[in-house]
């Protein structure tokens, strides 16, 4: 299979790497100092403790390149637009779109370039953590689920779960793809913005009642929409994981905490503000979540501090 790995990060690394294996591969980054020590040196993945040398070809410009089979999106979500905007040469009329990013509602942006049945969503439990120059960590292992918006006419998830595996991945075909995704984005949008705004550690929601009662809202907004989607969410069950997941990893800084802090922008459009649009698409208010996603653009704004 001909594939572009858009976003040579520590995701796109690894999935670039493995797939290289057994593929045409093309890791694409506007980095050019990454993209030239992939050339000359592979990626090199720390993996159950030894290092790997993975060679996929790696560019800064596509233009020269022909068209794929699968583009898989590894950059942050904000990006993806001018990513695919800047390798639309890389698309054709039988390339298929693929993110596995964080949040929801990345389609409506893949949407852009391909039609609905040329798009595959869906999560990863892999993890990544850059050590160095195209030096990645792979961290715990675990599935790639995925799924499509349309019935699946021209069987691309069977050969791309056979493509996956053969690579060393764990790929596993969902028929409602959509309720994984907001299974896990469910704890995200209880924690994300809320720490990001008040720039605490993850543990600070359930010891603080007026955070939590926040967080608690901002979840049973989200159950509201996700019920209007026809997706399954227990909110009672789901309140309780959200006060797990802040007692078990206390010292946890979310991404979005992170961004905000660093002076970056932030994912937030598609996690709390995923939860916006799909909520006007179903006709639901959701006011803590309006609130919540124009204070962190207004955060990300703000003049810095001297």
């Amino acid at each position: 299979m001909r594939i572009a790995v858009i976003g040579a990060g520590a995701m796109g690394s690894i999935y670039g790497g493995h797939l290289a294996l057994d593929n045409e591969v093309y890791l694409v980054d506007t980095n050019p100092k990454v993209v030239e020590t992939i050339n000359d040196q592979g990626i090199r993945l720390e993996e159950n403790g030894e290092d790997h040398i993975y060679r996929p070809k790696a560019v800064t410009d596509t233009s020269a390149l022909p068209q794929m089979d699968l583009i898989i999106l590894f950059v942050k979500a904000l990006f993806s637009r001018a990513a695919l905007n800047g390798n639309r040469n890389l698309i054709g009329k039988d390339t298929y779109l693929m993110t596995l990013q964080n949040g929801s509602g990345h389609e409506d942006i893949l949407g852009e370039f391909v039609d609905k049945d040329h798009i595959i969503i869906g999560t990863t439990e892999d993890q990544g953590t850059i050590l160095g120059m195209a030096h990645i960590r792979h961290g715990g292992t675990g599935g790639t689920n995925l799924g499509m918006l349309t019935p699946d006419a021209e069987g691309m998830l069977p050969k791309l779960k056979e493509t996956l595996d053969r690579c060393g991945f764990r790929a596993k075909i969902h028929e409602n793809i959509q309720q994984l995704i907001w299974n896990k984005l469910f704890v995200n949008v209880a924690l994300s913005a809320v720490t990001a705004v008040l720039n605490v550690k993850m543990g600070f929601i359930a010891q603080d009642p007026h955070a939590f009662a926040l967080s608690s809202q901002l979840l049973h907004e989200a159950v509201a929409v996700a019920q209007a989607m026809g997706l399954e969410a227990d909110e009672v069950h789901l309140l309780q994981e959200i006060k797990e997941t802040s007692e078990r990893v206390p010292e946890g800084i979310t991404s979005i905490c992170a961004d905000l802090s660093a002076g970056r922008k932030t994912e937030v459009d598609t996690i709390s503000g995923s939860v916006v649009r799909a909520a006007k698409k179903c006709g639901i208010e959701v006011p803590a979540h309006e609130f919540l996603v124009n204070m962190v653009h207004a955060m990300e704004s703000r003049p810095k501090q001297a």
